[in-house]
């Protein structure tokens, strides 16, 4: 895991986040799904959104969430970034350290349960490249539970650029309105409308 890390002195309830999640797509289609990001203080206030495209199941995620970052006018403001799972548009990966190195924004991984490894692996040995994509889900760290308040599950999460104290902190601040950080929420619920017509379902 790359190692430096940036350090909060405190978390401060206004910080930004960026949330970013992947609309709807036709599995193994190989062609471009939209990739949503919603940069928020905290859970509390959207100020922007931010879209780019990945190829399904490929390889460009890292380097798209890279250049849409980087390319923003948000850029210095960001204090940490969130991303609805490792993987986009099916078996794309994020190479979550090599995000965190080219943009300097911490990345925190978010799970709603904890990840079938073994069967993600054998699902991803259906590609020639896969010890590849298997070694940036290895690469982005252990898997952390984040407790919730006592009526919720908890979820996990993993992290680059970031201490566990502080991503588990900022994750429950970002947490407003269910057990899921509002920003990625908010990114689901984008995506999905904007590609569907109407969002359906639990975010």
């Amino acid at each position: 895991m790359f190692q430096n890390i940036k350090k909060f002195r405190n978390i401060k309830p206004e910080i930004r986040i960026l949330g970013v999640d992947d609309a709807p797509f036709v599995p193994h289609s190989r062609e471009q799904v939209m990739i949503i990001g919603t940069l928020f203080r905290a859970g509390n206030w959207l100020d922007g959104v931010l879209r780019t495209y990945i190829t399904v199941d490929g390889t460009d995620a890292t380097t798209s969430l890279i250049t849409m970052v980087n390319g923003s006018r948000h850029l210095e403001q960001l204090g940490v970034m969130m991303l609805d799972g490792i993987t986009f548009g099916g078996f794309n990966v994020v190479n979550i350290c090599k995000v965190f190195q080219e943009t300097g924004v911490p990345v925190i991984v978010i799970m709603r349960k904890y990840p079938d490894l073994p069967r993600i692996k054998k699902a991803l040995k259906n590609f020639p490249d896969w010890e590849e994509r298997w070694n940036h889900i290895l690469e982005a760290g252990d898997i952390y539970k984040v407790h919730k308040f006592h009526n919720q599950e908890p979820i996990y999460m993993q992290f680059c650029g970031i201490t566990e104290e502080d991503a588990s902190e900022i994750v429950t601040l970002s947490a407003t309105r269910s057990a899921i950080p509002e920003p990625i929420r908010v990114a689901h619920i984008i995506a999905a409308g904007v590609t569907t017509g109407e969002s359906k379902g639990n975010a």
